[in-house]
């Protein structure tokens, strides 16, 4: 009688090669979890570009405003500056000329007193301090203190910027000239001025008082 031969358990050989493998769940999750990480880092990414972009180009502006008005400010003050320097220019003119325009007359009256006593006042007084050669009348003294006086004030308006100008055998000129009278002379042209009364003066280009003449006709 033969014994019946004991059955070996059926072994469990897996899946076959051929049948599709599921993919486990935990597996896909971690999968799934950096992709949204780096999703999301992106979007905060773009979101600080566009921010700093934003702060930037205000930047930019708030700069562009600041240098037009410092550029402005600049001009202001430039312009503001000549307008100072060429308002004390002018001031310091004025008040040259109106000056001088008082002066003027007390200048021709020491003049002819000058020529009364037979000093010639476009004489520089060279000479006058060598010794006298005799006794000094005084007369002459005050002449000769007439002369100085005349000449130191003559020279102070020179420096001052203000000059004389004698006319004579010019072309009558209304704007330098102002006509007493006329005279017909032998080989004067008209219009040419014969002789000069009172000399005319100027500061510059400005006329403080014209030239008073006689007019050849």
């Amino acid at each position: 009688m033969s014994t019946p031969r004991a059955e070996e358990p059926e072994q469990d050989s897996g899946p076959s090669p051929d049948e599709p493998q599921p993919a486990p769940a935990e597996v896909e999750g971690e999968e799934a979890a950096p992709a949204e990480v780096e999703g999301e880092e992106a979007a905060l990414d773009g979101d600080v570009v566009e921010r700093d972009f934003d702060e930037l180009t205000e930047a930019q502006r708030e700069r562009d405003e600041y240098l037009e008005l410092a550029k402005r400010t600049k001009a202001d003050f430039e312009n503001y500056r000549k307008r100072v320097a060429r308002d004390q220019a002018e001031a310091l003119a004025r008040g040259k000329g109106q000056l001088a325009r008082q002066l003027i007359p007390a200048l021709d009256n020491l003049e002819r007193a000058l020529l009364v006593s037979g000093i010639d006042p476009s004489s520089d007084g060279a000479g006058e301090d060598d010794p006298p050669s005799g006794e000094v009348s005084a007369k002459d003294a005050l002449a000769e203190g007439v002369a100085l006086v005349y000449r130191e004030l003559r020279s102070t308006l020179e420096r001052a910027g203000v000059q004389a100008y004698d006319p004579t055998g010019e072309k009558f000129d209304p704007a330098l000239h102002e006509a007493l009278s006329t005279r017909a002379e032998e080989g004067v042209e008209p219009g040419e001025v014969v002789e000069t009364l009172e000399k005319g003066y100027r500061l510059d280009s400005q006329v403080l008082r014209p030239a008073r003449v006689v007019v050849g006709e």
